[in-house]
């Protein structure tokens, strides 16, 4: 076993990669073949058992692939840097040809199985075959790409105006703290602080506040990245019976760019909640003011099951954009209720509904003044041809008397009296007036004169209902477009106001801070 194992070393060390300034590969082979020869890569490489390694990180982000919003995981592409003293793999660059760095296979070598801890997906550990830096001082520089799949709890309170914190947690899974010491490799501004942890007791933390490298990082066209904390604290597991781990949480901030949401989101949303004022806008006799408001509810609901699909489910915080579909919801449903209100009092009728004094005085009188609304110029007219038309009935009505039944008695009363009224006029002119007044007694005395009178009496008194009648619906219908401008004005202000309350509550309308930028895109 091992000769087969000692075949293999001499054959990996032809794959071997070193630098070309007049190394010869025997040397590299020697080289390779005396630190091999005896290595044991599963012992840890410390001078005492008690005795902790220092190993050093460095987090170098390449691209943030995707936060996915629903699963709640963020994907994101990096290279760990790994350093570490191993004096089992130091050498004498004089004794080897001057060969003053070697690349191995990890696989070769004792790595210390730092993990994320908060892994989503796939495994914990990196899985890319890659090799390790040895320098003749037995430094080890291991730098792994990686593409982790991390738990990062949404906050959906502002989508899509949001900020996110995603936590990465890098820690042994093996070592605790007096086994493998874990620090920031280049480390700067490092403040201490000391916290009050889960179990009451005080915590030193060690804060950077620029702790993850944005040197070959390709800017996302989704977020953009607003700090990169890096906190290196000491946690206790519970049940685990070998103390204190020491672990290194990368925080990562991420404001979303709203653009892509904006239009295709909130913006139809704005549109859809002021068509809810058109329904007051559109004449009652176009019969589609309820048809409107129903569409207009159906189109929401449509926005309702797309804003399902994007954010997480979540009892404890309503979404912005969910607020604002909620407000703009209940508008539609009030203007349904007050549509049908509307259509109601636009299509009543005298013989159903008598106008009330209080109806008749708010909304005939003093609401239109307020509202700037003049009764139509068709009314006006008809109200001047009903006066004129009074005036020539009030006019019959003195000529003739009252109209009504006339039968019997009053019949010969009415006869005596015109009679009296014409003989009074026939006695100041000459002789043949008395003629005159005979013949006119004759004729209001005959009975087809009599049922004349009544027939025209009937026509007069049915003129009169009808000429209520239509005055009477011409104000409803006065009342219903009151009603609606009234209401036209209310949620025009409800819209207005209700959009800049809610959309203008976001954070992010307000925060005036830059983006961190890559140093390959200064």
């Amino acid at each position: 076993m091992f000769v087969h194992k000692y075949l293999c070393y001499v054959f990996l060390t032809s794959f071997l990669t070193i630098n070309s300034s007049g190394w010869s590969n025997e040397d590299a082979k020697r080289l390779f073949d005396d630190l091999m020869i005896s290595y044991n890569r599963h012992r840890r490489p410390a001078a005492s058992p008690h005795e902790a390694v220092d190993v050093q990180l460095r987090l170098r982000l390449s691209q943030i692939i995707d936060v996915h919003e629903l699963d709640q995981i963020m994907t994101i592409s990096v290279w760990l840097k790994q350093s570490w003293t191993d004096r089992k793999l130091a050498w004498d660059p004089d004794d080897y040809g001057g060969v003053s760095v070697l690349y191995v296979p990890y696989e070769m070598i004792w790595v210390p199985d730092i993990v994320l801890i908060n892994n989503a997906k796939g495994t914990f550990n990196i899985t890319i075959d890659t090799k390790a830096t040895l320098h003749p001082n037995g430094r080890v520089v291991w730098e792994p790409p990686a593409i982790y799949k991390s738990l990062c709890q949404i906050d959906i309170q502002w989508f899509p105006f949001d900020e996110q914190n995603c936590l990465l947690k890098f820690g042994s899974w093996t070592y605790p703290s007096g086994l493998l010491h874990l620090s920031l490799m280049d480390a700067v501004n490092e403040t201490q602080m000391e916290v009050t942890n889960e179990r009451g007791e005080l915590e030193l933390l060690a804060l950077v506040e620029d702790g993850i490298d944005l040197d070959d990082y390709y800017p996302s066209v989704e977020w953009d990245i607003m700090s990169t904390q890096a906190t290196k604290r000491s946690k206790h597991f519970f049940g685990s019976k070998n103390g204190i781990y020491e672990e290194i949480d990368f925080n990562l901030a991420l404001r979303r760019k709203p653009l892509f949401y904006t239009v295709n989101l909130v913006f139809p949303c704005v549109g859809i909640s002021f068509l809810t004022v058109l329904v007051f806008y559109l004449p009652s006799e176009s019969g589609e003011k309820v048809s409107l408001s129903i569409n207009i509810l159906v189109a929401l609901t449509m926005f309702f099951l797309l804003l399902i699909e994007i954010i997480p489910a979540n009892s404890t915080t309503l979404p912005f954009v969910g607020k604002y579909l909620l407000f703009t919801m209940i508008l539609v449903t009030l203007s349904v209720l007050i549509t049908v209100v509307s259509l109601q009092f636009h299509f009543r009728k005298p013989t159903t509904h008598q106008m009330g004094k209080t109806v008749r005085r708010l909304f005939l009188n003093i609401l239109p003044r307020l509202l700037c609304m003049r009764r139509p110029l068709f009314m006006r007219r008809r109200a001047v041809d009903r006066t004129s038309e009074r005036a020539k009935l009030r006019y019959y009505d003195r000529k003739f008397g009252q109209c009504s039944p006339i039968s019997g008695s009053s019949a010969e009363r009415q006869r005596q009296q015109q009679h009296g009224k014409l003989a009074n006029r026939a006695n100041a002119k000459s002789a043949d007036a008395e003629l005159l007044n005979e013949k006119l007694a004759k004729l209001y005395s005959s009975p087809q004169a009599i049922k004349s009178f009544e027939n025209l009496c009937f026509i007069a008194a049915l003129l009169r209902k009808k000429d209520m009648d239509t005055k009477q619906d011409q104000e409803w219908k006065f009342v219903a477009m009151v009603f609606d401008r009234l209401f036209l004005i209310i949620f025009s202000f409800a819209c207005l106001f209700g959009t800049c309350w809610i959309l203008f509550q976001a954070p992010t309308f307000y925060d005036t801070r830059q983006p961190k930028q890559p140093m390959m895109s200064l």
